[in-house]
C-alpha cells in the first residue's frame, strides 16, 4: 500500500499506514504473525479497519447516543473516537522506529472541540513492539480525552478453545448481553461471540496464551487499567484491548483523564511475542 512504513531488524518486522489512521497492520517475528488482517477492509477506505492495532482517541467504545457534553461542550463522534480514521502525518523515522503525528482540523473540532496534538512514536526490538504516546492540550479550556488500542490477534478459528486469557477479574460487563456478569473459570473464546469489557482485571497487563505454548503480553502505562476481550466464531483473531477508560467515559467522567490548558501527558504501549 502506497504510504506504508516497514521497520525491521531482520527477524521481527512492522507494517504501519499512516494514512489509514497511523494503524499498525502487520506485526510480524521470526515468520510469525502475531496480527490479523482483513486485507479487503484495509484497502477499502470506506470500511474500519478490521485487523491490525486500530488507534482508539479520544474516546474508546460508543458514547450514550453518539454525543457527549463537557465543561459547556459538546460533540458527537462514532464508536472509537476518530483517530482511527484520518491520515497522520509521519515525522522522525529509522530502521526500527517511526514517529506519526495527529493535530486537530476543523473535521476533528466539529466532533470534539478541542485544539490537541497526538505524537505516537512506534518502535521495534525485537520481539516487541512499543508505541510511546504524547498527547498535549493546546486549547484554552481543559481537555477531557480517554486512549485506547484495538489489537487484533491472530488466533485461527479452531485453535480458539486451546486460547486462554488469565485475569483475576471477578465481573465483566457482557456487551453481548448487555449487563453486568459474575467471571467464574476461563473464559471461553470459542464461544459464538466473547465482548467482554472486564471491570475488575486491576492490572496494566494482561496476556493471550495462544494454546501452543507460546503468548502475546500486552502491557502499558498504570493509566491502562481497562481490559476488553473481543472474538467471532468464524474469525481467526482474538482482540486484547487496553483502554484508559470504559466506554462513554466522556459522558460518565469514570477514568476519565483532563489536561489542563498547554499540559501534555505521556503514556505507553508494548505488545510482545513470547
Amino acid at each position: 500500500m502506497a504510504g506504508m512504513v516497514v521497520l525491521g531488524d531482520g527477524r521481527s518486522n512492522v507494517e504501519v499506514v499512516p494514512e489509514r489512521g497511523g494503524i499498525v497492520a502487520r506485526f510480524s517475528v521470526g515468520g510469525r504473525p502475531v496480527l490479523y488482517l482483513d486485507e479487503a477492509t484495509l484497502a477499502d477506505r470506506t470500511k474500519n479497519v478490521r485487523g491490525g492495532v486500530p488507534v482508539l482517541f479520544p474516546s474508546p467504545g460508543p458514547l450514550a447516543g453518539g454525543k457527549f457534553s463537557y465543561g459547556g461542550r459538546s460533540g458527537a463522534m462514532k464508536q472509537h473516537g476518530f483517530a482511527r480514521d484520518v491520515a497522520w502525518r509521519v515525522g522522525d523515522q529509522g530502521d526500527r522506529h517511526v514517529v506519526l503525528a495527529l493535530e486537530d482540523d476543523d473535521a476533528t473540532r466539529a466532533q470534539f472541540p478541542w485544539r490537541f496534538s497526538l505524537a505516537y512514536r512506534y518502535e521495534l526490538d525485537g520481539p516487541r513492539l512499543r508505541v510511546a504516546q504524547r498527547i498535549e492540550n493546546r486549547d484554552d479550556a481543559p481537555m477531557p480525552w480517554a486512549a485506547g488500542f484495538h489489537p487484533y490477534f491472530f488466533v485461527r478459528d479452531a485453535d480458539k478453545s486451546r486460547a486462554r486469557v488469565p485475569t483475576p477479574a471477578t465481573r465483566a460487563w457482557d456487551n453481548v448481553q448487555k449487563r453486568e456478569i459474575a467471571l467464574a473459570g476461563p473464559i471461553d473464546l470459542a464461544a459464538r461471540e466473547v465482548d467482554l469489557h472486564l471491570v475488575d482485571h486491576g492490572a496494566s497487563e494482561a496476556t493471550l496464551e495462544l494454546g501452543d505454548g507460546a503468548r502475546v503480553v500486552v502491557s502499558g502505562s498504570d493509566a491502562y487499567r481497562r481490559w476488553v476481550i473481543w472474538t467471532l466464531a468464524g474469525k481467526d483473531f482474538v482482540c486484547l484491548e487496553p483502554w484508559t477508560a470504559p466506554a462513554d467515559a466522556l459522558n460518565t467522567g469514570r477514568d476519565l483523564r483532563v489536561l489542563a490548558p498547554g499540559a501534555s501527558e505521556e503514556l505507553f504501549v508494548e505488545i510482545a511475542l513470547s
